[in-house]
């Protein structure tokens, strides 16, 4: 990729503050502001992988619908492939054209899939929304999504509940890329899979991105996961960003206790949960 290309995704200054009206009385309502977000800033490159990682409640899911907009910024800037991101609202065509840009695939594939949708059909009813291809070009597409994620023809007539759980999130990601997106987000999209599939999971993301060069931006709480598919490292807490580095240097040098926090808590041969909040020896 040239030196001279932008970003891929490129954060600046990004606030989301939500305001919530409790009821006082009949008639009185207070309103209590709470900042999900906390003038984050971060970008990746073209074809590489950020990871935003913290505990639930960080603000790194709150962080990520804003990029792909399912949520309006309070304030701050988001640049897509150099193209700035207004924070108003935007038309049907704007949506399209955004939704070609990025893309997103949730923890749970289960409900992200229409229940009563085939397979093939969930996947060419992306094609037929964005682009203009008779029904032939898009079966022809279908079968090459599902060949990219490790799946192929016969899955297509399946509905999802007849999948496992890997085999769903596999199709959740193939209509992802149906868009031909810059950028992919993971919400914690191996979260809800067993570890052995994770892995398949993890392995294929890493695969895809080295064919197609898609970046990613990889949303998790488990820094367990993310040395695999990420490139750098964000560390949130209460919305701020607390630690930004490469993954290597912030998974085995972490400069901020609670990044130290995170790895301690990370089960290990000889890990026992009380010895890592007590520094008291623990009888064994």
């Amino acid at each position: 990729m040239p030196e001279t290309a932008p970003p891929a995704v490129e954060v600046r200054n990004l606030v989301k503050v939500f305001h919530l009206r409790r009821a006082r009385g009949a008639r009185r309502r207070s309103v209590k502001s709470l900042v999900a977000v906390d003038h984050v800033s971060f970008s990746v490159g073209q074809g590489r992988s950020l990871a935003v990682v913290g505990e639930s409640g960080s603000g790194k899911t709150t962080l990520a619908r804003m990029v792909v907009g399912l949520e309006r910024p309070t304030s701050g800037e988001i640049a897509v492939g150099g193209r700035e991101r207004r924070s108003t609202r935007v038309g049907s065509r704007e949506r399209r054209h955004r939704a070609r840009e990025v893309q997103i695939v949730f923890q749970d594939p289960y409900s992200s899939l229409d229940p009563r949708q085939t397979v093939g059909r969930c996947i060419e009813e992306m094609l037929r929304l964005h682009f203009d291809a008779d029904r032939a070009g898009r079966l022809t597409r279908v079968a090459e999504l599902l060949d990219q994620v490790g799946l192929d023809e016969r899955h297509a007539p399946a509905y999802p509940r007849a999948l496992s759980g890997g085999q769903r999130q596999r199709v959740a990601i193939a209509r992802a890329l149906a868009c031909e997106p810059r950028v992919l987000i993971c919400d914690e999209a191996v979260a809800s899979l067993d570890v052995s599939i994770q892995a398949q999971v993890l392995n294929l993301l890493s695969d895809i991105r080295d064919r197609i060069g898609v970046s990613y931006l990889f949303i998790s709480h488990d820094l367990a996961v993310v040395r695999q598919v990420s490139d750098e490292i964000l560390v949130m807490k209460n919305g701020r960003v607390v630690e930004h580095g490469p993954t290597d240097r912030v998974l085995d040098e972490p400069a901020d206790t609670y990044t130290k926090l995170l790895l301690s808590a990370i089960p290990r041969p000889g890990w026992h949960p009380v010895a890592e909040s007590d520094p008291q020896p623990v009888a064994t």
